[in-house]
């Protein structure tokens, strides 16, 4: 058997594993159906913005690449409400105000993670290879490329080949594999905000968000001073992709919708026809691995954008992964089952999160209880330090594990709901005292 490891796909979480494993040493190949991304451009309509936060910043510094990130990327450091009557309200996401996410390009990521593998002296990558077989028991793989087909074994086998995984695929002939696959009832169709004047269109230091209930739209900033806007809305029904079918009713849905941004999109019309609708959805499986076969990112656990976290948990899988390897000494088998042990839970937790923040972004972000939640959390973590601190600081700005982070939340609730009554308790007796002197 070949002593070398197979990554199949070459995405943003199969090329910093190629990375990773290239700093140690690892013989590593990496193989990706698709044309090699830095000659051919993002596909249209396919690049929502990543939303980097501390996980996936903190996995890139152990390649050496957080710096070169941060330059890609611009500082978020909060949402930016826009109102159907054109007002806007900016909510931070810290209570200090300073921390921030980084609106990095996906396309401009990948390049410079792929760069880093192909520096690697013992990683190879190969483009325009499909694979077409895959056997777990003899650890070997068949890949197509044009009319040649490459036969070769490898010591492992990770599959970080997305959300339609073919190995994923394999896995699920083994018997005790679960999988599911959910759809959203949203689809997603990308829109692009350009410059005004050579400058930003809108402030460049938020999150832009159009809640509208059962549908919203969001813009992220990039460097080229456009946003990349995205809806979010129902696949069928009222204020669908269905019904809004043509460029022109497109054009009067934004009008009466978002005002604020029609008259920023010259083009809507030519965007909202060529660029596709596409479909948002939840994967879960177990196990995540087979002997020397494994899962990794959306492969394992694709989840829905809406916490910007699918990048940066794939990030995590590969910090995870590298650890059990050190750990294990470079035994695959084992450091595979373990990190897929560890893993699997802050997966489906991630999931479970995005979802509640979906919720929260397209409806809850205009509700007054919302706000004066917002407030009152901010408010606590300035009182009581990190023995408060909210739920979206601890995804975003923290690497708390996934699966602790509702524990958490509902711990902080109670001491805060004790913090309180046992201020209320010495107003109360302060009262008493004065009223009896």
């Amino acid at each position: 058997m070949s002593d070398r490891v197979v990554i199949v796909g070459a995405g943003l979480t199969g090329s910093l594993l190629a990375a990773m494993l290239g700093r140690r040493g690892v013989p590593v190949d990496v193989y990706e159906r698709r044309p090699d991304p830095r000659l051919t451009g993002a596909e249209r309509g396919r690049s929502i913005n990543l939303a980097i936060s501390t996980r996936g910043l903190t996995a890139l510094r152990e390649v050496g690449l957080e710096d070169l990130a941060l330059q890609r990327g611009l500082p978020m450091n909060g949402r930016m409400i826009h109102g159907a009557d054109g007002a806007t309200e900016f909510q931070q996401y810290s209570a200090d105000g300073e921390r921030s996410i980084q609106s990095i390009s996906r396309g401009e990521l990948n390049a410079v993670l792929l760069d880093a593998a192909e520096a690697q002296p013992s990683a190879s990558l190969y483009f325009d290879h499909r694979l077409t077989r895959l056997d777990l028991d003899t650890s070997s793989l068949a890949f197509r490329s044009g009319e040649e087909v490459k036969e070769i074994r490898a010591a492992a086998i990770i599959g970080a080949d997305g959300a339609f995984s073919v190995v994923r695929r394999a896995l699920q002939s083994t018997v005790g594999f679960d999988y599911s696959q959910d759809y959203l009832s949203h689809s997603y169709k990308e829109l692009t905000i350009p410059p005004v004047d050579g400058d930003y269109p809108m402030d460049p230091g938020a999150l832009h968000i159009w809640p509208r209930g059962a549908s919203m739209m969001i813009a992220l900033p990039n460097l080229d001073k456009t946003f990349t806007a995205t809806l979010f809305w129902p696949r069928t029904g009222p204020g669908s992709f269905e019904e809004i079918a043509t460029p022109q009713q497109a054009r009067r849905y934004f009008d009466d919708n978002y005002p604020d941004a029609s008259e920023l999109m010259p083009d809507l019309e030519e965007d909202y026809r060529l660029n596709p609708v596409g479909a948002l959805l939840t994967v879960r499986c177990q196990p995540w691995n087979t002997g020397t076969v494994g899962l990794i990112g959306d492969a394992a656990h694709a989840i829905c954008p809406f916490y910007g976290q699918g990048a940066n948990a794939g990030f995590e899988d590969c910090v995870e992964l590298m650890r059990q390897w050190d750990l294990h000494l470079g035994s695959w088998a084992p450091a595979l089952a373990e990190y897929a042990r560890v893993r699997k839970p802050h997966g489906d937790a991630i999931a479970d999160l995005a979802l509640h923040n979906f919720i929260e972004m397209r409806d809850s972000v205009n509700s007054p209880v919302y706000k004066a939640t917002h407030r009152a959390e901010h408010l606590l973590h300035r009182v009581l330090g990190d023995r408060y601190r909210t739920r979206y600081e601890m995804v975003s700005f923290s690497t708390t594990p996934y699966a602790d982070i509702e524990p958490t939340v509902r711990r902080q609730r109670r001491i805060a709901g004790a913090v309180v009554a046992g201020a209320a308790a010495a107003v109360a007796a302060i009262g008493l005292a004065a009223g009896r002197s």
